[in-house]
């Protein structure tokens, strides 16, 4: 069998046509254009996979299919239907894939397949795989990510491991499902995504179980997801560099605080006050799960509450905060990031300080950061707006329960109180919508959308005026 015929054509293919489609003319396609078209291809391809027979007990409807392959590829974990009762075993299956190619990334398995089977990865490639991972410079990203996937296979295959064997001892799981149990939540949990197989058994009615083994494993797994690559490079070669950089310790930081603080106001709400979820529960076990869900509550969706959906005003407004904020750049997660807010209570730091500048560590934070992180939080609060207006306008729900949906989806974290199964299907795409944005990027979608002539404006100045703002 000749090159040409062989099996790994169809990646060629895909790479030169799907992916590269502009190599036949003069203009390419936007590297961030193509980031989102390769986000959208893998959820179509998940929408036809989840209509195939067998893979349901009922037929899906499209919206179906298309709302839970966006929410599986996003790894966001919104779902309208249980993956428990409704999917077959291929179907679970299925979906894993499609959680695991979306932690990936599509580009990130495309570029990655082509050179395991020898073939030349462009730099028009290299640099749109370090776009969608945050890297700063594209020499080393085949080695980087090649050293990433190893370490995500690592990381899930322990996570895998220590379920099944706590599962299996204490008869949580099914017995004949135990293994895939375990490896379907390590990957859903390390991808941030936040699908589990336990909600609509009869035994867990509350879903996944909350434990302290269970979450205290799922959790740890949640964190390194939720702490992006560069991070993950930095820490796993720590005598390659004198000291942390300054975006290794941010994010380290950031996420050290908003955990404390997370846990330590839902242990106050749902705990201390006497009229939380977990009121009656021991004092370790509410210390344990109000961390866990301080953890997820960022990015991964899973509920580790008893009775998530009754949690006080005073827990949900906290998890909104968090959920938007969500969780470090280039991870597995979503939100505006760490990395964004950070810059940006740093800037307001700095300026009560009296300071110019935005400094930290003996480091300066140039403007162009500043600006970016500023564009990411008022296009996110925009779209946030608009959303839930829209649900709002469309549906019968309390404020509340619609703002929390919104900033849910698009900070791909998954956690919902209870509305998500009674959207209307207006409600549905918008909240696909929501999903499709918070996992593209802002600025990469916004990048994606702006014209790429722009180069006459540049060179336009015009006299400075001042505006009032306050």
């Amino acid at each position: 069998m000749s090159k040409r015929q062989s099996p790994s054509f169809s990646f060629v293919h895909i790479h030169r046509y799907i992916l590269q489609p502009g190599r036949s003319v003069h203009e390419r396609i936007p590297i961030p254009l193509r980031l989102v078209s390769g986000l959208a291809l893998m959820i179509l391809i998940g929408t036809g996979l989840l209509l195939l027979p067998g893979v349901t007990y009922r037929p899906l409807t499209l919206m179906e299919a298309f709302f839970t392959a966006t929410s599986a590829v996003t790894v966001t974990g919104l779902s309208v239907v249980s993956a428990s009762t409704t999917f077959t075993l291929l179907g679970q299956i299925i979906l894993l894939v499609l959680i695991q190619v979306g932690g990936i990334g599509f580009i990130a398995l495309i570029v990655l397949a082509l050179h395991l089977l020898g073939r030349y990865v462009s730099l028009a490639d290299r640099l749109a795989l370090t776009s969608a991972i945050g890297l700063q410079k594209p020499g080393q990203i085949l080695y980087t990510l090649r050293k990433a996937v190893v370490i995500m296979f690592i990381m899930e295959g322990i996570g895998a491991a220590l379920l099944y064997i706590h599962w299996s001892i204490n008869d949580i799981a099914p017995p004949n499902l135990a293994g895939f149990y375990a490896l379907f939540h390590a990957v859903s949990a390390f991808c941030n995504a936040g699908f589990d197989l336990f909600a609509g058994l009869p035994a867990y009615p509350q879903g996944l179980p909350n434990d302290n083994i269970t979450l205290i494993i799922l959790g740890v797994l949640v964190l390194a997801g939720g702490l992006g690559i560069p991070v993950f490079m930095e820490i796993l070669a720590p005598f390659q560099r004198k000291r942390l950089s300054l975006n290794t310790w941010i994010t380290l930081v950031t996420a050290a605080a908003l955990i404390l603080v997370g846990w330590g106001g839902l242990f106050l709400s749902e705990h201390l006050m006497g009229h939380g979820v977990v009121r009656n529960e021991g004092v370790i076990n509410s210390l344990v799960q109000t961390w866990f869900q301080s953890v997820s509550t960022r990015t991964a969706g899973f509920p580790g509450l008893r009775s998530f959906s009754l949690v006080g005003s005073d827990s949900r407004l906290l998890i909104i905060v968090l959920m938007f904020i969500g969780s470090a750049p280039a991870s597995m997660g979503g939100g505006i990031t760490t990395g964004a807010f950070a810059v940006l209570f740093l800037a307001v730091w700095n300026y009560v300080r009296g300071s110019s500048q935005v400094q930290v560590r003996h480091r300066t934070i140039s403007p162009a950061t500043v600006e970016r992180a500023a564009i990411i939080l008022l296009t996110s609060l925009g779209i946030v707006v608009v959303a839930s207006w829209l649900i709002l306008l469309t549906n019968e729900f309390s404020f509340n329960k619609a703002l929390f949906e919104v900033v849910s989806a698009l900070a791909t974290c998954g956690l919902s109180m209870g509305v998500t199964e009674k959207l209307n299907t207006f409600g549905r795409l918008v909240i696909i919508a929501m999903m499709f944005f918070g996992r593209a990027g802002s600025v990469t979608l916004l990048m994606a959308l702006m014209r790429r002539q722009r180069s006459a404006v540049r060179h336009i100045a015009f006299p400075e005026e001042d505006v009032l703002v306050g």
